[in-house]
């Protein structure tokens, strides 16, 4: 059975459960789209196009796994697998201004029947950060995720990273607190990590804050 085959079988159980009443957030891979960027579901064609951005080692500074260099071929096949599985649905990212590829970002831990998914795994290539790019990506994942049906997003990030979480205090989201030596790291020490959601009620404030920094 392929890839297509899975995710039509995938498809049908969670349409089936949905008309059961159990369950009602469908969240398939699909191209996302809005003015400044394109989020397109990650396959196998776009690895080599991707390499060459993950090789800066300051994106996987503060990650759990690397991607740069010799990494990456394992990170990128460890994306692909969890994709298979249908608990991960992992974007790359091409920016609309120039048309390039940019970045990562992607659905995690989906959860059909509790109707929520993270938003995690996300980098940028140097010449994207601090752009439009990331609250361009962050209103067409929100986006997408509510209108599937989600009652929470979920985004979380090392407890170092102060870029990150500044920038989903930016976004609106809600810091939920932190989890002490919660995860452990490539480098093997133990991170805390800190947690923020978006519930749907939230969603539609989110929306309009972050459509305000992109005009």
């Amino acid at each position: 059975m392929d890839r297509d085959e899975r995710w039509c079988n995938l498809c049908d159980t969670r349409r089936h459960l949905a008309h059961l009443g159990m369950i009602q957030m469908q969240l398939t891979p699909t191209i996302l789209e809005n003015d400044w960027v394109r989020l397109e579901p990650m396959t196998e064609l776009h690895r080599e196009t991707l390499r060459p951005l993950a090789a800066d080692p300051n994106i996987w500074a503060l990650m759990t796994l690397r991607g740069d260099g010799e990494h990456f071929d394992a990170w990128f096949d460890l994306m692909l697998a969890t994709q298979e599985t249908g608990h991960q649905i992992s974007h790359v990212i091409f920016r609309k201004s120039t048309n390039e590829m940019v970045g990562h970002s992607a659905y995690l831990v989906i959860s059909t029947t509790n109707q929520r998914a993270e938003i995690g795994w996300t980098w940028y290539d140097a010449a994207a950060r601090g752009t439009e790019v990331n609250p361009a990506c962050k209103l067409a994942l929100l986006g997408q995720l509510f209108a599937c049906g989600a009652e929470r997003a979920e985004l979380k990030t090392h407890g170092l990273n102060k870029r990150s979480q500044a920038a989903m205090l930016k976004m609106g989201a809600n810091h939920e607190g932190t989890l002490r030596r919660q995860m452990r790291t490539w480098r093997g020490d133990l991170r805390d990590t800190v947690w923020f959601s978006v519930l749907k009620e939230e969603w539609p404030d989110v929306k309009v804050g972050l459509e305000k920094r992109l005009t």
